[in-house]
């Protein structure tokens, strides 16, 4: 109304008579502030009534099921009597209107501080985000069926409740009316612990810790009794409700609504890009492993084989010599002045062998089994081993031109070809 004073940040202050008071939310969006609260403060010497105000056509105008359910749970809020009050304000929630009613005419203080950075945000978007990225692996551990358990009991025992005795419940409609129903008066009670939760914890300690051990440990002793979910239904339904926390912690610990929808949405699509990136890389890895070259494999041969490849390819070699000396473009006339032997080398082209019956005699009596030559490299492998002789050298020396004298004499008319 136009009674009510206007609160910004930074303000102090006084008053000794009833008042209302309002703040108006900031529309325009800032990063910096998007883990930050401002706070409220009602301090007085003597007690006085805090009393929320809230217009009677927010409940008819609320655009989702939460802003209903927090119209209606406000509805039955009584005024609070207390010494000292302090509000929690997100930066752009909804417009927050208070009356203060003094007993005595005793000064009272309002003041306004804004806390850039609330602790309570930060770690309730971490734990979202985190309960996100391992939700697949927690759904199947044990230990984290046991702690959900615990705290879905102690949180909200009536749906725990419930679903330990659902196998009694024939109906699968009459179920979930009570899981309804169920739900809506365990947000309530969750609505009302958390506004009063810093009044029980001075107040009434002793039963409120009383209720978490108790409640705690009988949850405790019938998750252990079902066991952990076996079936594949249970773990992806466990999954999925793991998600749906991860999403409300979220939006929970974030104070602008567009970022947390952002992200809601980028976890969402780094969710389900996982399948179709793991495709498109496999795919990339055989379209990879098929234009790749391939590797070249080394085959080593047997001393038959090696023979055997070089009489083939010493054959093939020699006919191909033929067919270029056969050919028009050879100058025939030309390579026959320059021969020693033309007459042999004619009947080479003709097909006759490149070497007589009588040098291939002589290089097997040379080089072939049981001849000199094969006994010297036999001798000489047994003397190689002993270090600094200078005979060896000698002797390889005088080896050296004994071969080439007998590559000589072998194959005199190697070069005349060649």
């Amino acid at each position: 109304g136009g009674n009510c004073s206007i609160l910004q940040e930074a303000d102090a202050i006084q008053e000794r008579d009833e008042n209302c008071f309002c703040y108006v939310q900031n529309r325009t969006f800032r990063f910096q502030y998007i883990w930050s609260t401002l706070q409220v403060k009602i301090n007085s010497r003597e007690t006085f009534r805090f009393e929320p105000l809230a217009q009677k056509s927010d409940c008819r105008n609320a655009e989702t099921v939460f802003e209903f359910a927090a119209c209606a749970v406000r509805g039955f809020h009584k005024p609070e009597t207390a010494r000292e009050t302090l509000l929690r304000l997100q930066q752009y929630g909804e417009d927050i209107c208070f009356k203060i009613q003094p007993f005595r005419t005793e000064p009272y203080t309002v003041s306004v501080e804004r806390e850039m950075l609330d602790g309570k945000l930060l770690v309730l978007f971490v734990a979202g985000i985190l309960l996100f990225h391992f939700s697949n692996s927690l759904s199947r551990s044990t230990k984290f069926f046991y702690l959900s358990g615990i705290i879905l009991s102690v949180l909200a025992l009536l749906v725990f409740v419930l679903l330990a005795l659902k196998r009694f419940i024939p109906r699968h409609s009459t179920f979930w009316i009570l899981m309804s129903g169920c739900w809506m008066s365990s947000l309530y009670f969750i609505y009302c612990f958390k506004e009063n939760m810093q009044w029980l914890w001075s107040e009434h300690r002793s039963y409120l810790l009383g209720y978490f051990l108790a409640v705690g440990l009988t949850s405790f002793s019938i998750c252990y009794q079902h066991g952990p979910l076996s079936t594949e239904l249970s773990i992806t339904l466990f999954t999925w409700a793991i998600q749906l926390t991860a999403f409300l912690l979220i939006y929970c610990g974030i104070t602008i609504p567009h970022v947390a929808y952002a992200v809601i949405a980028a976890s969402l699509c780094s969710k389900g890009l996982g399948y179709p990136l793991g495709a498109a890389w496999h795919i990339g890895r055989k379209v990879k492993n098929h234009f790749k070259p391939k590797k070249l494999v080394f085959k080593f041969l047997t001393e038959e084989e090696y023979r055997e490849q070089g009489e083939r390819e010493t054959l093939g070699a020699l006919e191909e010599l033929r067919s270029f000396c056969s050919s028009p473009a050879f100058p025939s006339w030309i390579a026959v002045t320059k021969l020693q032997a033309p007459h042999r080398f004619a009947g080479f082209v003709l097909g006759s062998p490149h070497i007589s019956p009588a040098e291939a005699k002589a290089h097997d009596e040379e080089y072939g089994i049981g001849s000199s030559f094969l006994e010297q490299q036999l001798f000489e492998t047994g003397a190689g081993a002993e270090p600094d002789n200078p005979a060896n050298s000698i002797q390889e020396g005088e080896e050296e031109d004994e071969d080439e004298m007998h590559k000589q004499m072998a194959f005199p008319y190697a070069t005349e070809l060649l």
